[in-house]
């Protein structure tokens, strides 16, 4: 396949920027094009040939008598030539993703933010090391890694790119022609087996895949870069080390919420997979630091520590006997394997001698390292000691024995039934969900403060019940087997009373978590295991937030017992929820009070730190957009070292599969951080902006719900515009696409709401509302209004990035395509009367943006963006078409495999080409 070479492309610096870029993508197309022929046949290849010359004429011009012409070829098309067509695109779209996540690292570009630009303004605000050292021995910076349905690619084809993306590396380095022709044999081989390879899963994806698929962004990125990134902070600390504060999260085998199939196995199976993937790292880093350490006892002496270390080895081999710090790793080696078998089972490669003595915790593995990397400090080999053992030192440190802490998660609803039935076979109440909030509490109270379990030995619960029991219950004993940290955080989904954390608690005492009672005798020594988490999800949660931990924390006994475990409150803030209920002025909106509110709470509480914990998605309609904009944009105050934030579905592959990106990317979450921390206290909004806020956040969601909730047959609208029930059948996650069996809107998962608009190229969920909003604002307006909201654009980086998100969401969009899945739903005036509101918002959308920043030029602030969609948009526009095409025929009755797997296909490539999904 070809790329168009529009001269006007390079008519700028920055666009002469691209050329490389564009290079590497031609390249890619061109092999791709080679493979279809190959493949495929010549007939196969100019069919797609012609389809995408008109699709760049429809694209590019407006040529109309083009557009004619591909209608009618795509419509004339088989199902199986247009299984082929779609596959060449898709491809396509994947392929030009890989080269363009490589361009930043083929640029020097000294405006990019990360570390250098973050520590050139601390040092501007007169902020020096010391301060900056502080806040991070202090901090917490955790992304989350989630296995929502947004992934879209196998695990097997991520493998394939990634290869792809090490051979566009190195070809930047040939040094011959003919070291690019092999690398080009090598390009061709891997873009063959892409196209032989089956793009989509046959079986839809189980908790185990998701863990495993997890566990590779860690091979390959998250061992080996943080400790670098770690590295390089201390160097612009001036040498200062720093403890621990970046570390990562997870949900994927705790994540119950809706999800069926994660129960206590789930549970067991992460950890022990999570343990295996850091031990077999550490082995084969203590066997390669075995190898380079060949430093002879007489030229190079140790210390007696590490004599002692080298004699409990149980090495005797004669060769090594004056190499004391091989024999040493070799001991460590012999525990490390006896650690890896105790806590998975499973044997390491090699033994110089036979495994003995696991260590008990990463602690003391960690205790044997530094009496290595002190001994050799000591005699004169700190260059030594920094180059391996410096960052194995630091992964130890941050992994441990479990690499990433579990989080547990459940919807309220489960817990409540959970506690009710347990207070019914203890005969304390019949019906506690019948009880009003105020009885719950009291009762849940006096329930903590008493030593006596509720939970009978002998009782027969049900599956639910004794599901959730065993949840709390593995959580002890994994806690035990693998440290504290490999399950820190309960997430009570959905919460919207006291009672609800409480009800959490109390399953905590029945299982072992909590020790103590809330009773004033036990004050001083209550603590529970898991912290446990709000989750703020709706527009109303948000509201009721800070108002519900001041009652929590007012109930007797819970203020010391937070203090005993830890001094530490985590609250997740849900993005996806809050947008789908309310809109996305709305939703960001209450996402900014309800942060505000809760740090004020939290101020007057200074013996309770408070961490957010942001529920982002892959969109901007759940949250999504540039993080480093997003942390930056979080109200002063909130931040303060401490964040949370989840990296969702196809988010993670585009983050984190090459570990070069992987580290830009860690490194952007360390300097928002910094200078959220540092550089915004003194930039609290002035009240007449906080105001407009308000009065557009309410508009927008008057809007929002107007059309999504109040508009009559709205639903059946969405379910006959967009492929939501063809989403539901594509197998990219282990949850189910609902929460429940049915069609409301308020029952759908956030993930298919979104992605669903997303296919259809409207993109809805990320700016309705937005333009009836701006244009209510400025009803009347004398010119006032308009400069407040560009003052607020100019001044206040929350709104700045609302807007730009926005902008960028605006800029995916595509009514001509959006207007061909309207014609999707069988009653033609209710689909021209909903798709007619739409377009109308649309165009108000655009007006406004143009009106508050002064161009009506789409991404005119991102002009790398704007290029790369006017490259993408006739290569995803085919399949868009043709996605729309073969649902007509599927639900018209043609059941062929082909047409099937021709839109699950094309669901694929149009979220691969738009890089936002759910």
């Amino acid at each position: 396949m070809q790329v168009e070479n529009d001269a006007a492309d390079f008519s700028s610096p920055a666009a002469l920027s691209d050329q490389s870029l564009l290079a590497d993508i031609r390249l890619l197309g061109r092999l791709l094009g080679d493979t279809v022929r190959e493949q495929e046949g010549a007939a196969a290849f100019e069919r797609i040939e012609t389809i995408r010359r008109l699709s760049v004429a429809v694209s590019r011009n407006g040529d109309m008598e083009a557009d004619q012409k591909l209608d009618a070829l795509l419509r004339s098309l088989s199902a199986t030539e247009a299984l082929t067509v779609i596959r060449a695109f898709s491809y396509f779209s994947h392929l030009a993703n890989i080269a363009e996540d490589l361009h930043p690292l083929q640029q020097e570009n000294g405006k990019e933010p990360g570390l250098g630009a973050t520590f050139a303004h601390l040092r501007k605000a007169s902020i020096g090391v010391g301060k900056v050292a502080q806040v991070l021995s202090n901090g917490w910076v955790s992304p989350v890694l989630t296995a929502h349905p947004t992934e879209v690619r196998r695990k097997s084809l991520l493998d394939a790119e990634h290869a792809i993306s090490a051979l566009l590396i190195a070809r930047q380095h040939a040094r011959s022609k003919g070291e690019l022709a092999r690398n080009e044999l090598q390009l061709r081989a891997r873009v063959s087996q892409l196209w032989q390879t089956e793009l989509l899963r046959e079986a839809r994806l189980t908790v185990r895949d998701e863990i495993a698929n997890t566990l590779s962004y860690y091979r390959t990125t998250f061992l080996r870069q943080i400790p670098l990134l770690y590295a390089e902070i201390e160097e612009r600390l001036d040498g200062l080390r720093i403890p621990p504060f970046l570390r990562m999260g997870t949900w994927v085998g705790g994540d119950r919420d809706g999800n069926p199939n994660v129960r206590a196995e789930s549970l067991v199976t992460a950890l022990r997979l999570q343990s295996e993937t850091a031990l077999r790292f550490y082995l084969t880093e203590v066997h390669e630091l075995g190898a380079e350490l060949s430093i002879s006892r007489r030229y190079a002496g140790c210390s007696e520590a590490l004599e002692q270390l080298a004699a409990r080895s149980g090495d005797d081999n004669p060769h090594r006997d004056d190499e004391p710090y091989r024999r040493a790793l070799i001991g460590v080696y012999s525990r490390l394997a006896a650690t890896l078998e105790e806590l998975t089972g499973q044997q390491a490669q090699r033994h110089a001698v036979a495994p003995a003595n696991p260590y008990p915790n990463a602690r003391a593995f960690l205790a044997d390292l530094e009496i290595i990397d002190d001994s050799l400090r000591c005699h004169h080999s700190e260059v030594i000691a920094s180059q391996r053992l410096e960052p194995l030192i630091r992964a130890a440190e941050v992994f441990g024995f479990h690499l990433a802490t579990v989080d547990l998660r459940q919807s309220s609803d489960r817990h409540e039934e959970t506690i009710a039935e347990l207070l019914a076979a203890a005969r304390v109440t019949e019906d506690y969900a019948a009880l009003c909030e105020e009885e719950k509490q009291q009762l849940l109270l006096r329930l903590l403060s008493d030593p006596r379990p509720v939970r009978l030995v002998d009782a027969s619960y049900s599956d639910n019940t004794a599901s959730e029991l065993a949840i709390f219950e593995t959580a002890a004993a994994m806690r035990k087997k693998y440290g504290r940290e490999s399950i820190r955080h309960y997430i009570v989904s959905h919460t919207e009373t006291v009672s609800d954390l409480l009800e959490v608690l109390l399953l905590q005492k029945e299982c072992g978590l909590l020790r103590g009672t809330l009773a004033p005798c036990d004050a001083s020594t209550v603590a529970a295991d898991l912290i446990i988490v709000p989750l703020f999800e709706t527009i109303g949660d948000l509201r009721n937030a800070a108002g519900i931990m001041r009652d929590f924390y007012a109930s007797p006994g819970i203020v010391k017992l937070v203090t005993n475990s830890g001094a530490q409150q985590d609250i997740m803030l849900g993005y996806s929820d809050s947008n789908k209920d309310g809109g996305i002025l709305a939703s960001i909106w209450e996402l900014y009070r309800a942060s505000t509110a809760l740090a004020e709470f939290f101020a007057g509480l200074p013996s309770i730190a408070m961490r957010l914990f942001h529920g982002r998605g892959g969109t901007v309609g759940r949250g999504g957009g540039p993080s480093y904009d997003a942390i930056l944009a979080q109200p002063p105050g909130t931040v303060n070292g401490q964040i949370r934030l989840t990296e969702q579905g196809e988010v993670i592959a585009a983050k984190y599969a090459n570990p070069q990106i992987g580290r830009v990317n860690l490194e952007l979450l360390v300097a928002a951080t910094l200078e959220a921390t540092l550089l915004s206290h003194s930039k609290t909004p002035p009240q007449e902006f906080l105001d407009a806020a308000a009065d557009l956040a309410q508009w927008g969601m008057d809007a929002y719900r107007g059309l999504v909730y109040e508009t009559p047959d709205f639903v059946d609208y969405f379910f006959a515009s967009t492929p939501i029930s063809e989403i539901a059948a594509l197998n990219i996650g282990s949850r189910p696409a609902s929460r429940k069996p049915s069609r409301k809107i308020e029952d759908l998962r956030a993930i298919p709401w979104s992605f669903s608009w997303g296919q259809a190229r409207l993109a809805l969920p990320g700016w309705y509302g937005f333009g009836s909003a701006i244009a209510r604002f400025l009803e009347g307006d004398d010119g006032a209004r308009l400069a407040l909201l560009r003052r607020m654009n100019n001044e206040w980086p929350f709104f700045r990035t609302l807007l730009s998100n926005i902008d960028m969401i605006l800029s995916k969009t595509d009514l001509s395509i959006a207007r061909h899945y309207a014609g999707l739903a069988p009653d033609h005036a209710l689909a021209e009367r909903i798709y007619g509101e739409i377009e109308a918002e649309w165009g108000k959308a655009n007006r406004a943006l143009a009106d508050i920043t002064g161009s009506s030029q789409r991404l005119a602030d991102n002009p790398a963006l704007a290029r790369s969609l006017h490259h993408r948009f006739p290569y995803i526009a085919p399949l868009n078409y043709l996605q729309v095409e073969l649902i007509r025929r599927y639900r018209g009755g043609q059941t062929g495999e082909d047409i099937r797997q021709g839109i699950l296909m094309s669901i694929n490539g149009v979220a691969a080409g738009l890089r936002n999904t759910g």
